[in-house]
């Protein structure tokens, strides 16, 4: 149950680090802008590990010996891009209108790498449909907090909050990696 946790949290930085982004641009605390980045941010990323998950179960079988490789190569990528990441310029300091089509578009852009971590559930041994709900409201609770404390100039914590997820979800995938290898 840590891992699904520590998944849920490491995924749930990129929308955190983005609606902090947002509430530095509301001079106010806007409680409607921070319920519904984390509705988009929160739903987005709890669909996504399901949809990779389901894709996985079709390709199992053919990667099944190597699935710890998969595994470990996927989340090692996705925690290596949000380190990088987390060195470069911030893109939602571009975003001038807060709208929810702009909205949407980070919500799918925050959540691709979550996909993509829902091909390892099956190898974390939990319930897949429990870890996409706890990832979702996990990633409701940081984007609204984002939001506020991007309010109160919290700028600093974008680049911190990438930074920590990114070195999560590395040792996720190296813990997933010994394990399977050590008990070929």
């Amino acid at each position: 149950m840590i891992e699904v946790l520590l998944l849920a949290f490491a995924l749930s930085m990129d929308a955190f680090a983005v609606s902090v982004g947002l509430g530095v641009k509301s001079e106010d605390f806007n409680k409607a802008l921070a319920l519904k980045a984390a509705l988009f941010f929160g739903i987005f990323q709890a669909l996504m590990p399901l949809i990779g998950y389901l894709a996985s179960l079709g390709i199992g079988s053919v990667i099944e010996s190597i699935d710890h490789w998969v595994a470990f190569l996927l989340l090692s990528a996705i925690g290596g891009k949000m380190l990088y990441e987390s060195f470069q310029e911030n893109t939602e300091d571009e975003i001038s209108i807060i709208t929810n089509k702009v909205l949407l578009i980070l919500a799918i852009a925050t959540s691709i790498d979550a996909m993509a971590a829902g091909f390892t559930l099956g190898l974390l041994a939990l319930n897949p449909f429990i870890s996409m709900i706890l990832i979702g409201i996990i990633t409701f609770l940081f984007s609204y907090l984002g939001v506020f404390l991007g309010t109160k100039g919290g700028t600093f914590l974008e680049d911190k909050a990438e930074k920590i997820g990114g070195v999560i979800l590395i040792a996720i995938g190296c813990k997933i990696l010994i394990e399977h290898t050590l008990l070929l």
